[in-house]
């Protein structure tokens, strides 16, 4: 080998090793593999079944990543206001994507009175989106930048839920005739399940499933339970992670263990209240969570069934080994050593991966070293 094949050798293994990080964990030593930093404040993604990765961009675009590349942005998306914290914000296939090249897409929409999270239903097909239809949006519109939501799920029976922020009116959370600060429940088609909790309510919004919400923007179903669970910001701190049952109230604004910006002040009534759920686990301070999965791979077989929880505030992902819906023990990984994680899931192959919020945002890929 010449000096100069050396050299271009050695180069390429600096590139590579640049590229990928080493951290220690209680139970392993992982690497993260970036596999790209060509992102636009990335907000969610979703795993095709050939491999590909669907990543949604907060200012208005979807790109599909095949072997660290970027596609150009997908054409066909709906009328996309980029504004505060709103813009394009969630993507979930369709449980029968194989079939049907159906995909799920949340969003901060434009209308009458300003904006509010919509989703819109669409068909996938060569870099292109036809068949588009809304078949929700949030009522009222407003003109504030704030509280969003918004993540999207599917359970086992084929039902889309959609988490919702209070758009940055808290008392908006505990009225069931509005939309903000609730979790949403519908049909793939948009239309309305006959068991959802407000249906026969002439004065409450019949797409509700729970309510007192402040921004959920982490969601996923439990692999073993097939409960849907999110995590929600709370103000300073009282950020929370809540199992989600039908017509519960988590309590947001008259009760939280978080605390007024800047002054510190007490909200509502205290941390507890008849009638109002309490959290599973909560966080003070706030980490500031987003992004939710349950791990049920083969990677990393002891952290089988532990929640994971984004941290946009510290860069972290908070691993809760759960017991009988009770977390019984967590762990924080990372420290900012990736940036503010906004997104985390699992991918076919059991490895992890994670969206970091930013205007080079990146996408990591978590994977155990092997002894």
């Amino acid at each position: 080998m010449n000096i100069v094949t050396l050299l271009i050798c050695s180069l390429f293994t600096l590139n590579v090793l640049a590229d990928t990080q080493q951290f220690k964990t209680q139970d392993y030593t992982v690497n993260a593999e970036q596999i790209t930093d060509s992102l636009q404040h990335p907000w969610g993604m979703e795993f095709l079944p050939d491999g590909r990765i669907l990543v949604t961009e907060r200012p208005g675009y979807l790109r599909i990543i095949e072997d660290g590349k970027l596609s150009k942005p997908v054409r066909g998306l709906p009328d996309i206001q980029a504004f505060g914290q709103g813009g394009l914000l969630d993507v979930m296939l369709d449980p029968d994507f194989s079939a049907n090249q159906t995909i799920y897409l949340s969003y901060a929409g434009p209308g009458q009175g300003g904006v509010s999270t919509e989703v819109v239903r669409a068909k996938l097909g060569n870099n292109e989106l036809t068949n588009v239809k809304r078949i929700f949006a949030l009522e009222k519109k407003t003109d504030t930048g704030y509280h969003f939501g918004s993540r999207l799920q599917f359970d086992r029976d084929g039902y889309l839920y959609i988490s919702l922020g209070d758009r940055g009116d808290m008392d908006r959370a505990q009225d069931i005739s509005d939309h903000a600060g609730s979790l949403i429940r519908i049909n793939k088609d948009g239309s309305i399940p006959e068991d959802n909790p407000f249906v026969n309510n002439a004065n409450a919004k019949p797409e509700i499933y729970t309510y007192g919400n402040r921004n959920m923007q982490g969601m996923a179903m439990h692999p073993v339970t097939g409960d849907i669970w999110a995590i929600e910001h709370g103000p300073q701190g009282g950020d929370e992670l809540n199992l989600m049952k039908a017509g519960t109230n988590y309590g947001w604004p008259v009760i939280t263990y978080g605390v007024n910006y800047v002054s510190a002040t007490k909200i509502g009534e205290g941390t507890e209240k008849e009638g109002m759920a309490q959290p599973i686990h909560y966080w003070v301070p706030s980490i500031a969570t987003s992004g939710l999965m349950f791990y049920d791979g083969e990677l990393f077989p002891k952290w089988k069934n532990n929640a994971i929880v984004g941290s946009l505030k510290f860069g972290q992902l908070a691993r809760l080994t759960m017991q009988d819906n009770k977390v019984i023990s967590e762990e924080r990984i990372l420290d900012n050593e990736l940036g503010r994680i906004r997104d985390v899931m699992q991918a076919p192959d059991g490895s992890i991966y994670i969206l970091i919020d930013h205007q080079n945002g990146k996408l990591y890929k978590i994977t155990p070293v092997n002894d």
